[in-house]
């Protein structure tokens, strides 16, 4: 966890997955950086859905620049920008260790793998020897907490909420201005959108008494 935590702090504030083989290494890895002052979220099948869904909207909007997840993560997800890719745990195969590593360097975009390996740990036949070791500095600082927070809305599509509806909404009754709001996700019964942190607490308070679309609905940063 040392070593998971000073590459994190050497790779600052880029967007990163940290693969775990097990659903409770990923909680216990996600307590354990905690604890370490990195702020991250976590994503497994044990979850309740709006529990994955809050935590892959605030892994995309950049709320969180850490996703901590199991091989579910490592198929069928759409995030751009990924920038490492961080094996925790070996993969016990090599089609889960390459599906791993698909999630960064799409569309043209560059990318890097890191693995850690303990001192009596064997690297499996399928990964060839042009690794390279990847020297951690011993000095190091925590990366700046992201710029984002996210706030959640019990409304969405099948109440006829859309995005342009909750970007009237927060710039009308919130008073934010455009760079203040960020990406936009809208599920079928809640919406997640991307605010600039120094902004939500205000923003809150303000549209607390307020209606989307003549209903008033439950807003709250998602945890």
């Amino acid at each position: 966890i040392d070593t998971l935590f000073k590459l994190i702090c050497a790779l600052k504030d880029t967007s990163s997955i940290v693969f775990c083989n097990h659903r409770d290494a990923v909680e216990r890895t996600q307590q354990l950086l905690h604890e370490k002052g990195i702020y991250s979220v976590f994503y497994h099948g044990g979850m309740e859905q709006i529990d994955r869904e809050t935590a892959l909207c605030k892994f995309k909007n950049g709320t969180s620049n850490i996703l901590i997840t199991t091989d579910l993560a490592s198929r069928g997800l759409d995030i751009p920008n990924i920038r490492s890719v961080i094996h925790y745990h070996i993969p016990h195969a090599e089609d889960a260790f390459t599906h791993r590593n698909g999630r960064t360097a799409r569309m043209d975009a560059s990318g890097s793998v890191y693995i850690i390996k303990a001192p009596d740990e064997t690297l499996p036949d399928y990964i060839t020897n042009n690794a390279e070791p990847f020297e951690l500095s011993v000095d190091f600082e925590l990366p700046q907490k992201p710029n984002w927070s996210t706030l959640f809305t019990a409304a969405g599509k099948k109440d006829k909420v859309n995005k342009i509806d909750i970007v009237g909404f927060l710039s009308q009754r919130g008073k934010l201005k455009k760079d203040d709001i960020g990406l936009i996700e809208v599920k079928d019964f809640s919406s997640f959108v991307a605010i600039r942190r120094s902004k939500i607490g205000a923003v809150l308070e303000t549209v607390k008494n307020e209606k989307i679309k003549n209903k008033k609905v439950k807003m709250a940063i998602a945890k």
